[in-house]
């Protein structure tokens, strides 16, 4: 397996999203995301992407996004590499006697995977209920 930085392309993206039985966005929603991506990192095998994992943030709050790893390439640490390597990559941006935050949304179901990586289940001592707003057009 070998881990690619910065490399998400939109056929990809698409791809991946779509085998996760993700819906896509609009092209244009999407090529602006890739653009605006802190750091992507992609799981590649054989030639084929087969893994992919975004973040995004201003250096204080960050989000990772798009966390997807084709069903039949999981169960192999493909997605807690990707999880790695955007925490290290957020590790690396915060100065000392900094502070960062990284949040993300599990999909349903997944919430123990993300538990083992070290991330907390909202609400806790901490924070209260995690909250979104979707606008469709």
């Amino acid at each position: 397996m070998e881990y690619k930085e910065n490399e998400l392309c939109y056929e990809d993206y698409c791809a991946l999203r779509e085998s996760a039985g993700w819906p896509l966005f609009s092209k244009e929603q999407t090529q602006r995301a890739l653009i605006n991506s802190l750091y992507t990192v992609i799981a590649v095998q054989d030639g084929r992407t087969v893994g992919m994992g975004r973040l995004i943030g201003d250096g204080m709050y960050y989000m990772i996004a798009d966390i997807v790893v084709q069903p039949n390439c999981q169960k192999h640490g493909i997605g807690s590499r990707i999880i790695n390597m955007l925490t290290e990559y957020v590790d690396k941006e915060t100065p000392i006697g900094g502070r960062s935050s990284i949040q993300l949304i599990a999909e349903k179901g997944k919430e123990i995977f993300y538990e083992k990586l070290g991330f907390k289940i909202i609400p806790h001592e901490f924070c209260g209920s995690g909250m979104r707003k979707v606008i469709r057009k």
